[in-house]
């Protein structure tokens, strides 16, 4: 029984070395489908290697890792030399139904300005062995992408099938059919070499899915939220963009190689999004870090598994996400409980909320600096109800103090009236090519309802990168 349970003890330290990158197999040609069944076997190379740890040529002193045993084929794009800010990850198979590929890709570059696309690196493996597939895909991201390609913007990859472990007869954890342990088996070990190449492509990793939507400038708002949650010095490993799956998770360029070899050792033993969890844990984030709203949005309607139909979507998302620059904002409409002007600004899901406003009410924003604003988007009411039924937006310039505890501007120009509650402008920069001072959502006329004013998000000229974030 002692000598049973030294065995178990051994093979779970094994594990635990493995995950670590503290042991390292020897065989070339390692898969985890090949461990030999004597425990015997293990506990001599478990003493060997342990022993090893010791010495001057240890995995700590060498700083090396696991070797993951891959080669990979580069189909399209050339990687630059120099490091972007950000490795955006993609792992693609061909769908029974739909494709939504290029789609996605379409929405990563035309919602980043070209600052932004300068900072990025997108990472696309092509994870079926259909070789027709492959040749038609690359050929139209080819056609599609053909400067982002020459920049070093985007990179297209294939592992060919010998590389990967056995992915059929598997255990079924969770009961799951065995098509599903398959498809969830194989999908963790292609994000295992797809994330084992992006390791120093970037300075952080980006993990999407291949049918998503992304949000104006969400490049912008990431850095943003990093200098934000390192200014707390609290540590993190994987801070959440959305709430869904394995999309808009982002990790630090430092721990990829132990992510990559994290997901090909436990490959089998469940999806994807729930190992990452568990990988947080292990590098002591205790709890989810989750930002919203939403950055990135699943816009897929049939699944890559089976082509079933998929209606999942993220209620946090917000396609309109503009980070706003620091501002004040004032109104002189009668507020509801702690509904406050400044909610409709802020990023959150907070709102403004105020009681049934008379012509001429308003609510100001004051920008700390002279902004050029090149879009505005403000949206009112709740599921159809508290409209802005009659209202206008303006600019201002030459902030003054109006004796009320506010600031406002001495000068307004309107850029245009609601239609149903909303406003939405862009390319405003065009006829309004100075910096404005204040944004004024003026009410044009007297309303019985109440008012709610949920966001109000703008777009401006590309700006410095932010303190404490190198490029």
């Amino acid at each position: 029984m002692r000598l049973c349970l030294r065995k178990k003890k051994n093979a779970v330290l094994a594990a635990i070395l493995l995950a670590s990158g503290l042991l390292v197999i020897r065989q070339s040609n390692f898969f985890p489908h090949d461990v030999p069944n004597s425990d015997e076997v293990i506990t001599n190379d478990l003493s060997w290697e342990t022993d090893r740890l010791v010495k001057k040529d240890s995995w700590v002193e060498q700083g090396g890792y696991l070797p993951l045993n891959v080669s990979y084929r580069l189909l399209a794009g050339a990687p630059s030399p120099q490091q972007r800010f950000l490795c955006i990850g993609l792992s693609s198979v061909k769908r029974q139904r739909g494709s939504y590929l290029v789609t996605t890709l379409q929405s990563l570059f035309s919602q980043s300005s070209p600052a932004e696309r300068s900072s990025m690196v997108v990472v696309v493996l092509l994870a079926d062995f259909d070789v027709d597939w492959r040749v038609a895909t690359v050929k139209e991201i080819q056609t599609t992408f053909p400067s982002e390609l020459e920049q070093g913007q985007l990179l297209v990859l294939h592992v060919t099938k010998e590389w990967y472990p056995n992915t059929t007869d598997l255990k079924r954890n969770y009961n799951d059919e065995p098509d599903r342990v398959t498809f969830r088996s194989k999908q963790n070990v292609d994000y295992s070499f797809l994330i084992h190449y992006s390791t120093s492509l970037g300075q952080y990793y980006l993990q999407l899915e291949d049918d998503v939507l992304a949000s104006k400038n969400f490049l912008t708002a990431i850095k943003k939220h990093i200098v934000e949650q390192d200014a707390k010095k609290e540590t993190w490993a994987m801070l959440e963009f959305s709430v869904l799956g394995y999309i808009g998770k982002l990790y630090k360029s430092e721990h990829l190689p132990l992510l990559a070899r994290f997901l090909f050792l436990f490959y089998q033993e469940m999806p994807c999004d729930w190992l990452m969890s568990h990988f947080r844990e292990l590098l002591t984030q205790k709890q989810p870090i989750v930002f919203k709203p939403s950055l990135f949005q699943h816009m897929g309607t049939f699944s890559s598994f089976r082509g079933l139909y998929n209606k999942l979507k993220d209620k946090y998302f917000d396609e309109y996400l503009y980070t706003n620059p620091e501002a004040e904002v004032f109104s002189d409409m009668s507020i509801y409980q702690k509904y406050l002007p400044q909610n409709a600004w802020d990023p959150g899901e907070d709102f403004f909320w105020g009681r049934a406003p008379e012509e001429g009410n308003y609510l100001t924003v004051v920008f700390t600096e002279p902004t050029v604003i090149s879009g505005i988007l403000v949206e009112t009411g709740s599921d159809g109800k508290d409209l802005l039924e009659s209202g206008e937006v303006q600019l201002g310039h030459s902030v003054a103090d109006t004796g009320k505890d506010e600031k406002s501007c001495q000068e307004f120009q309107s850029v245009g009236t609601f239609t149903k509650g909303r406003f939405a402008i862009t390319e405003l920069d065009k006829n309004y090519s100075s910096a404005s001072s204040c944004l004024r959502i003026l009410v044009t006329a007297k309303q019985s309802n109440w008012v709610v004013i949920r966001k109000i998000r703008i777009t401006t000229e590309p700006s410095a990168t932010p303190a404490g974030i190198k490029e």
